[in-house]
């Protein structure tokens, strides 16, 4: 297997893990106003007044829905992108394909990016479209999020030199 296939398949299985972690934590969100409260796109969390933390599968709205959406798909494309990646070893045309799927996956996550500070007008934050208030912040969910997408991308550039011709 080529080193920079091999370079690239690990850095689209991190890219993977950061996805799923990212959707498993309920850190999109923080906010300290009237108790702790935690938004996630999986799982809203909160503790009031030193009560013992409070989790539910959140009301996500239409722009955190779609979000949802296109990082479970992009996670999918990246996942199969590792598969087709290994499977260059005997087949080295399905490089070809990883890189296409890698494509989709990366686009969906650059979407899911632009789409989710829209959701920032929903209640539980007082917010407006791409403008959090004072008091509110990203957490580490989003932060891994972000990751994913960075390293997505760097693979991408990485899977990229492979399917170059040799002149």
């Amino acid at each position: 297997m080529d080193k920079l296939v091999a370079l690239s398949g690990i850095l689209f299985f991190t890219a993977d893990i950061f996805a799923i972690g990212s959707l498993a934590n309920p850190d999109w969100i923080i906010t300290n106003v009237a108790g702790h409260m935690r938004l996630g796109l999986t799982r809203q969390c909160q503790i009031i007044h030193g009560r013992p933390e409070i989790c539910v599968f959140p009301n996500l709205s239409k722009e955190w829905m779609f979000t949802f959406i296109c990082i479970l798909a992009g996670i999918l494309c990246i996942t199969l992108t590792c598969f087709l990646l290994f499977a260059s070893h005997w087949k080295r045309e399905a490089t070809k394909y990883a890189r296409w799927i890698a494509f989709i996956g990366m686009t969906l996550f650059c979407l899911a990016a632009i789409v989710f500070p829209i959701g920032f007008h929903i209640d539980e934050i007082g917010g407006r479209p791409y403008k959090l208030p004072n008091h509110t912040q990203v957490g580490s969910s989003y932060v891994l999020f972000i990751l994913a997408i960075f390293f997505t991308i760097i693979s991408e550039l990485f899977t990229g030199k492979v399917c170059l011709p040799v002149l």
